[in-house]
């Protein structure tokens, strides 16, 4: 018998100007950046959530609180690599991801491939695994008006060990 679970993510972080603004592990050059305690890749936490959420491991603030120094500044594909680490243990394999940015800029599809490219090392996945799709909020909210971007993220993971 084989045991599949899915999991959900999602995150959100407020742009401003003076951050570097990285996404899916990449650094795409904008006039805003990403605002938060690490280095505020919601794509990344978005994934790390679904995975965690998968395996019935808590959450990403759980694991990594942004209250620790320990994690300041810190590497998103670091913790997704840590995040990949405990699914594993316990027992579970990553199938796929399916995932969702919503911004109004910069535009994401030019940067889609070098996302899958780098989230498949992360995840020991192949690149065709890691679906990455980009929308607008039709200027509408916080998003339209380029305060903040969201992501969200389904994952699938398989049991492989006992």
């Amino acid at each position: 018998m084989t045991t599949i679970r899915v999991g959900m993510g999602f995150d959100v972080h407020q742009l401003v100007v003076g951050r570097r603004f990285v996404l899916g592990g990449i650094e795409i050059p904008n006039e805003k950046g990403i605002l938060g305690h690490s280095d505020a890749d919601v794509l990344i936490h978005a994934i790390c959530d679904a995975l965690l959420g998968a395996a019935n491991l808590r959450d990403i603030g759980y694991h990594f609180p942004n209250t620790s120094t320990t994690y300041k500044n810190a590497d998103s594909k670091d913790l997704l690599k840590q995040v990949v680490h405990l699914v594993l243990e316990k027992g579970y394999s990553v199938v796929n991801i399916d995932a969702t940015i919503v911004t109004e800029a910069p535009k994401i599809n030019p940067h889609i491939n070098a996302m899958q490219l780098v989230l498949s090392a992360c995840l020991n996945i192949d690149k065709e695994n890691i679906s990455i799709k980009a929308t607008t909020n039709e200027r509408m909210g916080f998003i339209g008006r380029e305060e903040g971007i969201t992501a969200y993220a389904v994952a699938l993971i398989e049991k492989t060990a006992p």
